[in-house]
């Protein structure tokens, strides 16, 4: 088995040891701890309490013979991946519409806990524009989406920021749900000289046509 090293030793060594067990799953075995010492080569005490951490997180589990199998965390979290992928790809069409139509950059975010995650990032047309990296994890409550996410509601729906995450930057976003549950954010964002203290008016119905829109696709698949 290939060793990947991050530098970082007791991540590098639980990596592999859950690599270790996955190998042995797919193969349609359970791994003992003499196994996991034999395929990863950690000493035993080592690989015994790195292990025991790893089942603390549900990483790992013990199986009915005792012993170790993947753990529901990982099932959980690769869940969660694909649902994120799908939600990502579903939307992306709306999205594309929404950045064409409004020529300002447009981003998807998603709870992650205390902070917000941009699912989706499609940068403005103009010379001066906003960027988010895909990926990018910022506060929850602060900014349009990040308010809409940590449960504000408006009478309009649509929620707007002027400068609360950036200076000069304002932005517009709406709430996206599925069977009643909110599941994102989507918005628009861009230069406050631009696009104006005013873009509520201007760009709100837009933005929930593409909330609204997304949430149908959800619906439908």
């Amino acid at each position: 088995m290939e060793h990947r090293v991050s530098g970082v030793g007791v991540l590098d060594k639980s990596i592999r040891i859950i690599d270790a067990v996955a190998e042995a799953t797919v193969s349609g075995r359970s791994c003992s701890l003499p196994d996991l010492v034999s395929r990863t080569d950690i000493p035993k005490p080592t690989l015994h309490r790195l292990a025991s951490a790893l089942e603390a997180h549900g990483l790992l589990r013990r199986g009915p013979n005792g012993n170790y199998e993947l753990g529901g965390t990982l099932g959980r979290l690769g869940r969660l991946v694909d649902e994120n992928a799908r939600l990502a790809v579903l939307a992306r069409p709306m999205l594309v519409e929404l950045q064409q139509l409004t020529g300002e950059s447009v981003q998807m975010y998603i709870k992650d806990g205390d902070h917000r995650v941009c699912l989706v990032s499609l940068e403005g047309s103009h010379e001066l524009r906003t960027i988010v990296a895909q990926g990018a994890r910022l506060a929850l409550g602060v900014g349009s989406a990040g308010r809409l996410l940590a449960g504000e509601t408006t009478p309009q729906k649509w929620c707007v920021s002027l400068e609360e995450r950036a200076p000069g930057v304002a932005s517009l976003s709406a709430p996206v749900y599925l069977d009643g549950a909110l599941l994102a954010a989507i918005g628009i964002s861009g230069p406050l000289g631009r696009v104006g203290e005013n873009l509520g008016e201007r760009l709100g119905e837009p933005v929930l046509a593409a909330a609204a829109a997304i949430e149908q696709v959800l619906g439908e698949n």
